[in-house]
């Protein structure tokens, strides 16, 4: 009797989950609802699609603390590039360009504006050839710049032929005769220097070569040159050269670049040229075209005697040499020197050796004086060609630079940082796709996030925090990623609204104690565009403090469990900056 109990009601629940599974059973559509209500990865209160009017915005959402917005007038606010702070310091040496942070009582506790009629930027490519005239109103390049085909002003956009001071016939036709000498197409050249790069039409082209290319200008006469570079979607900080060492790890760059730019090179002993040889790896080039290269077609007209551009360019020839960068190429505008591969035994001879500095730490560079000396040399580094360096274990690695980052260190946190983009993915589908061009990894680590997400629709500006415990911007670079050193108790060197999504693994951690969480997210805000996404990793109790702050900020958050379940203690935190604009009202 009980073996027949047994096999009729095995029998009964088989033809039970067989007619469900049918799909005809009730059962089955409660299960698909019950389903569907409860996907976390569905965020029914985010929305990732941008709007280009401001009939898009959402309602403010209300908090405890209701940050204001700021007075329109600083809609291109940058904090440590302020113009009128940098009217207080000397103007030798361009020091009144760097970076002049401001005290804590001269902060702003503020919303950053859009300015009115903002809109979403055009995707890339056309972002590289136009610009919507209402997320950059200055019109003074177009007369500045007119004869040199940098940009025009059509209607309400800003287009952007591909010319330059220098290249006055195309970016493209330019770099065609670089790359008649530099090897552009093979992988070879995969990092490069922009100095004074104006509105960086120089690597917005070498983008199509996949080359990625750092550009800064200063914050100064040409108004917004940085800000257009960023609009177009190529990476681009404000910078100088000055009295500071340049916010990048030694021997990380492939090539550097100097257009027209202006930098006296000769002078300071050479101070300017080392400071390239510092960040240029072995074997790297630099073009220099424009002054004084040509001096015997152009003394006239830059208002130089004869004597004195000759002499420019040949003190340029002799730190060159000191320098032990060999000259393959000069023809008309256009100069290029190769830096030696192995340089022990040319810094050897004529007294070079007590050219060298003295540094133990020669990666070790914020705020730190730039110097007359050179950096020691080093065997070059045997990298892959991109995109196998993008994965390759990097030689700072194999050869144990960095204490604690390992070959094993270096293959799980890959693994990691996949199985994390995947989890963005799933909350976010348009990550990896076009709808976010400038994204920044506020604490980049190893740059895994960067290379997972690797793609010629975006790219990544990797920040390696100036007080994380690890310096890892030398890994990164080798790995054909581009980044930055940064403190973030203090602004980014960028123009406000220059990124489409932000991420941040263990930021607010790392800078408990530090400096005011507050201050971390006005800046966020500062940064990032409207409707921009940010995307957090932390312990929960952090992320619950920074949810409740953000909610007076006009983002809308949303906290997730961890990949691996609730009893994790790292959370994820997702949110969405509302569209809104700036008035002269102050109403937005």
């Amino acid at each position: 009797m009980t073996i027949v109990i047994v096999m009729g009601l095995s029998c009964f629940f088989y033809i039970l989950g067989a007619w469900q599974k049918s799909g005809t059973g009730r059962g089955d559509s409660i299960a698909l609802r019950v389903n569907q209500e409860t996907d976390c990865t569905i965020l029914p209160n985010l929305h990732f699609e941008t709007h280009h009017t401001i009939s898009g915005a959402n309602p403010l959402i209300m908090s405890n603390k209701m940050i204001e917005p700021c007075h329109i007038r600083y809609i291109d606010y940058t904090p440590c590039q302020d113009q009128n702070r940098a009217m207080a310091f000397p103007r030798e040496n361009m020091t009144y360009r760097e970076r002049h942070c401001p005290v804590e009582n001269e902060k702003l506790h503020c919303l950053i504006p859009a300015p009115k009629g903002y809109v979403t930027p055009f995707s890339w490519p056309k972002s590289r050839d136009y610009v919507p005239f209402a997320n950059a109103p200055y019109k003074s390049l177009t007369v500045e710049k007119a004869v040199q085909n940098w940009i025009q002003y059509q209607g309400d956009v800003f287009k952007f032929p591909g010319g330059g001071t220098m290249f006055p016939n195309g970016a493209n036709a330019y770099l065609d005769e670089l790359a008649s000498v530099i090897p552009l197409a093979d992988g070879t050249i995969r990092t490069a220097l922009d100095t004074g790069c104006g509105v960086a039409s120089f690597g917005a082209y070498l983008m199509d070569r996949n080359v990625l290319t750092m550009s800064f200008a200063p914050r100064d006469s040409h108004e917004a040159q940085v800000q257009f570079a960023l609009e177009r979607g190529v990476p681009a900080v404000i910078g100088v050269l000055g009295t500071i060492k340049l916010p990048y790890p030694s021997r990380s760059f492939d090539m550097a670049h100097c257009s027209r730019c202006l930098i006296p090179w000769e002078s300071n002993g050479g101070m300017y040229m080392m400071e390239v040889d510092r960040v240029l790896r072995p074997g790297g080039y630099w073009i220099l075209s424009g002054p004084p290269i040509n001096w015997k077609k152009y003394y006239q007209s830059w208002k130089r005697s004869k004597q004195d551009a000759e002499e420019d360019q040949h003190r340029i020839e002799n730190i060159a040499e000191m320098l032990c960068w060999d000259k393959i190429y000069e023809k008309d505008d256009i100069a290029i020197w190769q830096k030696q591969g192995n340089s022990y035994s040319c810094h050897q001879k004529d007294g070079h050796a007590s050219k060298m500095c003295k540094v133990q730490d020669t990666d070790d560079v914020w705020y730190k004086k730039m110097e007359s000396c050179v950096t020691p040399p080093v065997e070059a580094a045997q990298l892959k060609k991109f995109p196998e360096r993008l994965s390759a274990i990097p030689p700072r690695i194999l050869e144990g630079q960095v204490p604690g980052i390992t070959e094993e260190v270096y293959e799980e946190d890959n693994k990691l940082w996949k199985k994390h983009v995947n989890t963005y993915k799933r909350v976010n589908k348009l990550i990896g796709s076009s709808r976010y061009r400038n994204i920044m990894d506020m604490n980049a680590g190893l740059g895994s996030f960067a290379a997972t997400l690797h793609s010629p629709r975006s790219w990544v500006m990797n920040v390696v925090p100036s007080i994380s415990e690890r310096n890892t911007l030398g890994i990164i670079y080798e790995r054909g990623l581009i980044g930055i050193y940064h403190d973030w108790c203090e602004g980014f060197s960028t123009y406000p609204r220059t990124y489409d999504l932000i991420h941040g693994n263990g930021i607010f951690s790392l800078y408990q104690n530090k400096c005011d969480a507050e201050d971390i997210l006005l800046e966020m805000d500062r940064i990032l565009r409207p409707e921009g996404a940010v995307i957090l990793r932390d312990s929960a109790d952090v992320l619950n403090k920074v949810r409740s702050m953000v909610a007076g900020m006009r983002w809308k958050s949303k906290l997730l469990d961890h990949e691996d379940g609730p009893h994790v203690p790292e959370k994820i935190l997702i949110s969405v900056k509302e569209y809104w604009v700036g008035s002269e009202e102050q109403n937005s």
